[in-house]
């Protein structure tokens, strides 16, 4: 327990040092990481710490050229606490209930590993779409859009999201396939979110992130209750 504890702390002083986590941020970070330790144990951190690393060298690889990008603003190298929130609430709130309802266990962890997959699955498709995307189309019309933009998808990131949750679900390993769609479903749902009121000014970006990573935890707790 100390140990997990020294090493989520040790992580969020890195971040902040590094510049990828402000400090309110990072507190945040601890708080969700240790509700994650309580659910899933050594195993649920190294899902959070897999989706934060491979979602910040997606951020920041090519940087320069997605700057030019008008929704990249979404998708700044360093995380509010807002957005830890967005992408890691749905996992800690699991862990949670996990704790009150331990015979709930399972499912409970299967969740976080299918909302970290969407989260993962997200990230990684917006940031590396932008960056080696060819064709860009709007996901509600497939109609070519301007590429960085809300609800704007290429098959090169929906390549790379399927990529990271095969990741994410190789770690868990557990019901890898449901992880896998779980993850995909919750970022498409995400590009639809964006594309229908994102866009619109509706919801914020934060919003839409942690309505996918619900749908991808529920996602995931249909597979497990099927």
């Amino acid at each position: 327990m100390y140990v997990a504890l020294a090493l989520l702390i040790a992580g969020a002083a890195a971040s902040v040092l590094l510049k990828k986590l402000t400090l309110p941020a990072a507190i945040t970070g601890v708080l969700t990481g240790w509700a994650v330790y309580a659910a899933d144990g050594y195993t649920g951190l190294l899902l959070l710490a897999t989706f934060f690393i491979l979602g910040t060298a997606a951020t920041s690889w090519k940087k320069s050229k997605k700057r030019s990008v008008q929704a990249a603003a979404a998708h700044q190298s360093t995380r509010k606490a807002g957005q830890v929130i967005a992408n890691a609430g749905v996992a800690a709130i699991c862990g949670v209930l996990t704790l009150l309802l331990p015979e709930k266990k399972e499912l409970f962890q299967l969740m976080i590993a299918g909302s970290l997959s969407a989260a993962t699955a997200d990230t990684l498709s917006s940031e590396l779409g932008m960056a080696y995307g060819r064709r860009f189309v709007n996901i509600l019309t497939w109609k070519p859009d301007e590429k960085g933009q809300d609800g704007v998808i290429s098959i090169e990131g929906l390549l790379f999201g399927i990529a990271g949750s095969a990741i994410i679900a190789l770690i868990a390993n557990n019901h890898f396939i449901a992880i896998i769609i779980a993850g995909t479903i919750g970022n498409l749902v995400d590009s639809l979110l964006g594309a229908l009121f994102e866009r619109r000014g509706y919801i914020s970006n934060d919003a839409v992130n942690f309505l996918n990573t619900l749908t991808g935890a529920l996602t995931a707790a249909i597979f497990f209750m099927a």
